[in-house]
């Protein structure tokens, strides 16, 4: 199942791509796909909480579910 995940803080590529590899290492097999306009991360197959942990290690804001 597929999640959105809204993200505070990516004000940047850099952000992105920090995002992205914080995720992609938390949920290795994920498919991750980051939209930094828009302010989401999105990941199929992993747990909200996992990816919420994830997101706030790397330094940025997890705002919940879209």
């Amino acid at each position: 199942m597929t999640k959105i995940f809204r993200v505070g803080g990516m004000e940047c590529e850099g952000c992105a791509k920090s995002v992205e590899r914080a995720v992609r290492a938390a949920v290795p097999d994920a498919e991750v796909t980051v939209d930094l306009a828009g302010g989401l991360v999105t990941v199929d197959e992993a747990a909200e909480q996992v990816v919420a942990a994830a997101i706030t290690e790397a330094g940025f804001e997890f705002l919940g579910l879209e």
